[in-house]
């Protein structure tokens, strides 16, 4: 499947957005917590403590900067793969890396300078974050920087056939 960077960037976004918040969704949801919670905490980051008041409104912002975050996390992945090729070629070895980086970065740099409150997290939540980050987030996005990798009407750096005339 050959599609364009921006359309990969689109559609990895979603799909990573879907997986991640999916995971979220059974994991907590086993634990008690509400699809609308999780909402209010990824709210949170933006809003802080307020978000919790906010009913579903604020619920779906978290919903919004949710997907916005996973594109992001996409896009970057994309336009490194753009100036380091083997990380499109070798999705199942880069995405699983990259799906750490993406956790350490979102869960000790990114969460701890928001609004949202940074409590420790028992050895379960962390697993799963982990986990979900290598199969729902870097694969996800390795994947979808792969298929945009050659653009239509572009000339890939792959060996052409000889035409037999």
């Amino acid at each position: 499947m050959r599609i364009t960077s921006g359309r990969a960037i689109v559609l990895g976004g979603l799909t990573v957005g879907f997986l991640d918040g999916l995971d979220a969704v059974i994991f907590f949801g086993l634990r008690g917590v509400s699809p609308v919670r999780i909402g209010q905490a990824i709210a949170a980051g933006l809003l802080g403590p307020a978000s919790f008041q906010g009913g579903t409104g604020t619920a779906l912002v978290g919903l919004g900067l949710h997907f916005v975050v996973a594109t992001c996390i996409v896009t970057v992945f994309v336009l490194a793969s753009r100036r380091l090729p083997d990380l499109a070629h070798r999705p199942f070895l880069w995405g699983p890396l990259y799906g750490i980086i993406a956790y350490l970065g979102m869960n000790y740099v990114v969460i701890p300078l928001s609004a949202a409150s940074n409590n420790p997290k028992p050895a379960i939540v962390i697993l799963n974050g982990v986990l979900i980050h290598i199969v729902g987030v870097g694969i996800p996005a390795a994947l979808w920087a792969r298929a945009g990798r050659f653009q239509p009407g572009i000339a890939s750096s792959a060996p052409q056939r000889a035409s037999s005339q």
